[in-house]
């Protein structure tokens, strides 16, 4: 089996080895190497690519968003943040530059390589209460990415609702259809966005970036 390479970067010791004890043990993956702050990630994202990073949003010299940036553009991999508080307005920038997951630091072991392997198999992750707090305003925070022309008005409170966090059921009861007709929009906008999860859409409308 093929191990997911992992870099780490974060300027907590306690973190860093703390995340490359918790992956190391685990044959699933394999921990390239770790970083004190963005422009050592980078150094060492050009010399041994990996396939997800594990970012911590700010550390001094360049911080997350940053090095982010730097990582999408140049192809070195993808980017799941992490962050020890709620700041949406931050994770909001570095979803924006092509971070494919936002984590809490207060996670258990088991739930951090889930997350890990979500982003490694295309799937973009975000915590539930980020979405919730991006899902108050009735319109995306940005539209660059996202064509609500290209929908029709079913389609849009479909994707709204989905942003809310609503599950098919609940979209259902909402919008006074089926459960099976909200999957199969569901699949259909899916398919037309080549996306490959609801929460991937949720953040594309959000943010306006797959």
């Amino acid at each position: 089996m093929e191990r997911i390479k992992v870099m780490i970067a974060d300027d907590s010791d306690f973190v860093r080895d703390g995340m490359r004890i918790i992956l190391s043990v685990d044959e699933e993956f394999e921990v390239l190497g770790c970083a004190a702050n963005g422009r050592e990630a980078v150094k060492l994202a050009k010399e041994n690519p990996p396939d997800v990073f594990l970012m911590d949003i700010q550390m001094p010299e360049m911080d997350g968003i940053e090095a982010t940036e730097y990582i999408v553009e140049h192809n070195l991999g993808k980017v799941l943040i992490l962050t020890t508080f709620d700041d949406y307005e931050l994770v909001q920038k570095a979803l924006k530059k092509g971070a494919k997951g936002y984590l809490v630091k207060n996670h258990t072991p088991e739930h951090l390589k889930q997350m890990i392997k979500s982003v490694y198999h295309g799937t973009a992750v975000v915590e539930e209460n980020f979405l919730e707090s991006l899902a108050k305003g009735t319109e995306p925070m940005s539209a660059e990415g996202f064509q609500a022309d290209e929908y029709t008005q079913r389609e849009l409170d479909i994707i709204k609702a989905v942003a809310e966090g609503l599950s098919n059921r609940e979209i259902a009861e909402k919008l006074f259809i089926s459960e099976g007709t909200v999957k199969n929009y569901i699949t259909t906008i899916l398919a037309k966005e080549n996306l490959s999860h609801r929460t991937a859409l949720a953040v594309y409308y959000l943010t306006g970036k797959k």
